[in-house]
């Protein structure tokens, strides 16, 4: 029989629990502050803690803290009415098994609990999660309440105490880098963050670019260059669209993930590499290795701790929160007053599926307030999205003729024509993929590239 202790004040949470834990089979043994729950720790030991962070006497983080000097391998359950995210990293840096908040859903407090105790049971040990928390770190990077969320905070707050290589996948607008930076700055604020994007650099500048160059290497290479991997030194180096990496460099990456290891261009000499890699895509790279376009030793290598960002069409949640984050940093930039955007106008966000996801909510929030009168955003201050179909992408408006220039009389870009005329013969066809190719005049792979390129999303009827 599993051994659970509960160390909570409100004794009604400390009855309740017993009485559901007992029914469930475990011996339980409850606790109403951190020292008495501390002094029931030693006297028991319990297989699992579950444990308040809020205490009368001293702070759970404390008790966490002692209850893994105690037994470093203890699985704490902690549980809190504050959804924040630094509470959330701290809880699983500080070496928290799991994180539940409040009130407790008793579902998922019984699948943390047999996850604990099926770690003990097959002796998985889970290392280095005690770290001091992060001098410089901002919470307010990234915003998010829903479980999505939380789940990626846990992640950070674990593989923050490594250097383990990390995978993120997710949309593009989805906040890729802004995961990144969090885990840099949680786990080494101090050293640099280098961030390098695979598809913006032609192939011969970026493997000059990664691993360095020797002096005459080739034409032009008149003095010796360090490359990103040693110029990161023990920080990290952040691999943009890891997708577009051309297979020779695939190849060389994957060796530097096996020996830590590298040599310049055109030198002889071995470099060891002690930064931590990061990688970024927003495909779907298990697709790309059966389709044969990425290496799949590679991208075992890569995805050692896998972080998939939900894009902002399923994190509803979360939307006002976003909104008044991104509002908060446009007024510092544009020096307004933006309080916030109309019920009304909340409803139509809600309906809409952002294909652009968190970039393109923050570009729209930008222009709408640049156009604003006053200090509560309306319909009004957001056209284009007014006309455009809830569940699709912004469609382009019907100038009359005059779509080269936009509502403000700006004359649009090359691509922000070409754009608005995809979305136009789209919406207005209704066709399937390949005859709307025939109407533009392109290649299929070509129309599927124009659709990535402009966040397009497309379901022929």
């Amino acid at each position: 029989m599993a051994k659970i202790l509960v160390i909570d004040d409100d004794t009604s949470i400390c009855e309740t629990l017993d009485l559901y834990l007992t029914e469930e089979g475990y011996e339980v043994h409850t606790a109403t502050t951190g020292t008495q729950g501390l002094n029931r720790f030693v006297e028991v030991a319990p297989d699992v803690v579950i444990l308040d962070i809020r205490l009368p006497d001293i702070s759970g983080f404390t008790v966490l803290e002692d209850l893994r000097e105690e037994d470093e391998n203890v699985k704490v359950i902690m549980i809190t009415a504050h959804h924040d995210m630094e509470t959330t990293i701290n809880a699983m840096k500080g070496g928290a098994f799991d994180y539940i908040h409040k009130p407790i859903n008793v579902d998922e407090l019984d699948i943390a609990i047999k996850k604990a105790i099926k770690t003990i049971e097959m002796e998985k040990r889970i290392d280095g999660l005690l770290m001091e928390p992060s001098r410089g770190f901002k919470v307010g990077d990234i915003i998010g309440a829903g479980r999505g969320m939380r789940e990626i905070f846990k992640t950070i707050g674990v593989v923050s105490q490594s250097h383990t290589t990390v995978l993120i996948q997710g949309e593009s607008g989805t906040g890729k880098e802004l995961i990144a930076k969090v885990i840099h700055n949680n786990t080494s604020p101090n050293e640099p963050y280098i961030a390098v994007n695979c598809s913006a650099i032609v192939e011969t500048l970026l493997e000059s670019e990664l691993f360095g160059h020797e002096k005459g290497s080739f034409t032009g290479a008149i003095n010796r260059k360090l490359g990103k991997f040693e110029l990161a030194r023990h920080g990290t180096v952040f691999l943009d669209e890891i997708s577009e990496m051309s297979v020779n460099l695939q190849a060389k990456l994957l060796r530097i993930l096996q020996e830590m290891e590298f040599e310049r261009v055109g030198g002889k000499d071995r470099v060891k590499v002690h930064a931590r890699i990061i990688a970024a895509t927003n495909k779907d790279l298990w697709s790309l290795v059966k389709e044969g376009k990425f290496r799949d030793d590679l991208y075992y290598r890569l995805n050692i701790v896998a972080i998939h960002i939900p894009p902002l069409r399923e994190r509803m949640d979360d939307l006002e929160s976003l909104i008044d984050y991104l509002l908060a940093k446009i007024n510092l930039d544009l020096h307004k007053r933006i309080v916030g955007v109309s019920d009304e106008m909340m409803q139509v966000f809600r309906k809409y599926g952002w294909p652009g996801n968190i970039r393109e909510l923050e570009n729209l929030l930008v222009r709408a307030a640049v156009i604003a009168k006053g200090q509560i955003l309306g319909k009004s201050d957001f056209p284009d999205l007014l006309e455009s179909s809830p569940d699709k992408a912004p469609l382009a408006r019907d100038s009359g003729g005059e779509g080269s220039q936009d509502d403000a009389g700006r004359f649009l870009t090359l691509d922000e024509v070409e754009e608005r005329h995809i979305r136009t013969v789209i919406r207005e066809t209704s066709k399937n993929k390949g005859e709307i190719c025939e109407i533009l005049g392109i290649s299929r792979p070509t129309f599927e590239r124009k659709l990535e390129k402009y966040g397009i999303t497309f379901e022929p009827e």
